[in-house]
């Protein structure tokens, strides 16, 4: 998968080191894709992370064969 960042989650970023490009692509793939209540062309991964059993949400958008990520974060 190819990953573009957003501007909001380029400075996230920096403050949550344990969100790993592995964990948000492991999100995406093992989740259902729910559409966003405000935003027709944005998607919602809601997903169990295994070794910690955190949840994760992440927030992106699909433009063409790229996954446009806005933001992630723990649920929990």
């Amino acid at each position: 998968m190819d990953f573009e960042y957003s501007s909001h989650w380029i400075r996230k970023k920096n403050h949550k080191k344990d969100i790993t490009q592995d964990i948000i692509e492991y999100s995406i793939i093992n989740s259902n894709k729910y559409k966003d209540r405000n935003w027709e062309d944005i998607f919602n991964a809601i997903s169990n992370i295994p070794p910690s059993n955190r949840t994760l949400k992440v927030v992106y958008k699909i433009k063409g064969k790229t996954i446009k990520i806005i933001t992630t974060y723990w649920l929990n």
